[in-house]
């Protein structure tokens, strides 16, 4: 029998009872991490990270957690469950399940670039491994994000030489927090929507470096907003709150960025291809390190991935979830206001 399984509730583990980023309600959640379409309320236990333990509890209310340290083993049932870094986000986690020899890893979503705000990925050597696939095509290859953070203060410096803000939208839960620890704070002042300036709390809490930021309303000087960076989530497009800035130039930091059409389509600016989640290549060499004698595709491009994989000759299925396309246009799908 398979060690973890796919479910109407989500992906279970029977020998040990317990779900992993369950999609409804169940007694006890294993969580890889803070976003939305993983980290739903309901459950009655939530098992996560430490450093995920406070996104819980700013999104989900006064919930039951139990906390763990990466690589900590926790035994439950004759089961070895474990937490390896995935380099996603603050706090993100492959869940390492372990029992008679066999072993399981559901990857959650994960990049493998160094993004200097969460602890980077870490392959583990497995019989079976779940994986992501929400950018799972050959056309999907990031640039390094030194590259691309070079991009954005030039198209920065480029609007502050003309009086223009730039409203910069990113993902409130580790995209706009990546941004902010690599962007050249010198050029201007920070300002930050009320939902990035929450996440950001939490980072500093958890001893990330971020530079100084301020909320809209905490900028004394109104004509220094044309000198600014906005840093704001998806949803805040075309909203009343970016009335104050007056003139500025808009982008979206997004994985969907690398296709040109995506910007048209959403009316932008501009447009930077920095995404939380691995590319083809990262995808490649994750399944690759891990040893995996089976491999499940989930979210994202599951067919093309699992077809690639089979002529690979690996033994590879499509898993159905109910996980968003997350990569940043949103909470939830990649062009409505997920996070890339």
């Amino acid at each position: 029998m398979d060690l973890i399984v796919s479910t109407d509730r989500g992906l279970y583990c029977a020998a040990g009872d317990f779900h992993i980023d369950p999609w409804r309600p169940v007694a006890r959640a294993v969580i890889t991490h803070g976003h939305s379409d993983h980290a739903r309320l309901g459950s009655e236990v939530y098992v996560c990270h430490r450093d995920t333990a406070p996104v819980l509890r700013k999104r989900l209310g006064d919930v039951a957690i139990e906390t763990a340290d990466y690589a900590e083993i926790l035994t439950r049932n004759g089961v070895e469950l474990s937490l390896h870094p995935a380099g996603h986000v603050l706090g993100s986690a492959q869940v390492r399940v372990a029992r008679r020899g066999e072993v399981w890893v559901a990857s959650g979503d994960y990049k493998l670039e160094n993004d200097g705000v969460s602890a980077p990925f870490e392959p583990q050597r497995c019989h079976a491994f779940i994986t992501e696939s929400t950018f799972g095509l050959p056309i999907y290859r990031w640039r390094p994000q030194v590259e691309i953070t070079a991009s954005i203060d030039a198209w920065w410096r480029e609007n502050a030489a003309a009086g223009r803000a730039s409203v910069l939208y990113a993902y409130a839960l580790g995209k706009a927090q990546r941004v902010l620890a690599h962007v050249d704070a010198a050029i201007g002042p920070i300002v930050c929507h009320g939902a990035v300036e929450a996440i950001n709390a939490l980072y500093r809490e958890a001893g990330v470096a971020l530079p100084p930021t301020r909320t809209a309303g905490e900028l004394g000087n109104k004509s220094d907003f044309g000198h600014a960076l906005i840093l704001a989530p998806p949803s805040a497009a075309a909203s009343p709150w970016l009335k104050r800035f007056g003139a500025y130039s808009d982008a979206l930091a997004s994985g969907w960025m690398q296709l040109r059409g995506n910007r048209r389509r959403r009316g932008l600016d501009r447009g930077f291809a920095l995404s939380d989640h691995a590319d083809w290549p990262g995808l490649m060499a994750a399944i690759e390190a891990t040893g995996a004698e089976r491999v499940f595709v989930t979210h994202g491009a599951v067919g093309p991935l699992t077809r690639y994989l089979r002529e690979k000759g690996l033994d590879a299925t499509a898993l159905e979830t109910a996980y968003g396309d997350e990569d940043e246009v949103t909470e939830g799908s990649p062009m409505s206001e997920n996070p890339p």
